[in-house]
């Protein structure tokens, strides 16, 4: 299997990350969507990243379809908990955690432009969804705290959860670090960050600014 990938994807982290918690062998390719000779396309019709190509030829996209397939792949542990229940947890926090990101990039991509072609509204808009976003998760972590649960995300264990989390906690520290203090404004994330980023799945694949 193939996985294509922009280095600073925080979906496509999340998929990298996946695979080694798992130990599955992915092969990795970064690409340039920018480019001419962009391979993705081929294989993802909305040129977007991730993309896993399988042995087969076949394609899986985006990062949640990867990500179950993968966890399904393999029983070692099991990042989709199998309890129908728990894993609506799971996806709950994936959801909000992608959808922060999704803002989060919206907002990245409207500020790349020249100033006076930015919308202000719109940045405002995202950057309030990603605010209002990050503080329902630290809620939600407060909540687990007072009823006694360990630092991770769902049912005390480590899950799909935590990795969507932190994959977007890297990504708006790395993009608005500057505007955003999590260790002020959202201490309980700010600690699920430094237990994930002890992890070897995170540390090796750390985005680059």
């Amino acid at each position: 299997m193939k996985l294509l990938y922009t280095l600073n994807s925080p979906y496509a982290r999340k998929v990298r990350i996946v695979a080694a918690e798992k130990h599955i062998e992915i092969r990795l390719e970064e690409v340039v969507l920018a480019a001419p000779d962009c391979p993705v396309k081929q294989y993802n019709p909305l040129g977007k990243v991730p993309v896993l190509i399988l042995d087969d030829g076949d394609s899986l996209y985006d990062s949640t379809v990867i990500v179950e397939y993968l966890d399904n792949r393999t029983p070692v542990a099991h990042l989709l908990p199998l309890d129908s229940n728990s894993k609506i947890k799971v996806r709950r926090w994936e959801a909000l955690a992608d959808g922060i990101c999704d803002a989060a990039v919206a907002t990245t991509m409207e500020q790349r432009k020249a100033e006076s072609m930015q919308d202000a509204n719109f940045i405002a808009r995202q950057m309030g969804k990603v605010s209002l976003g990050l503080q329902v998760l630290n809620d939600d972590l407060t909540k687990n705290n007072a009823l006694g649960k360990s630092k991770w995300c769902v049912n005390g264990a480590f899950s799909l959860a935590d990795i969507a989390v932190g994959c977007m906690l890297s990504y708006v520290n790395l993009r608005f670090s500057t505007v955003i203090d999590l260790a002020t404004d959202y201490p309980n994330l700010a600690e699920l960050q430094i237990a994930l980023h002890k992890r070897p799945s995170f540390q090796d694949s750390q985005p680059v600014s």
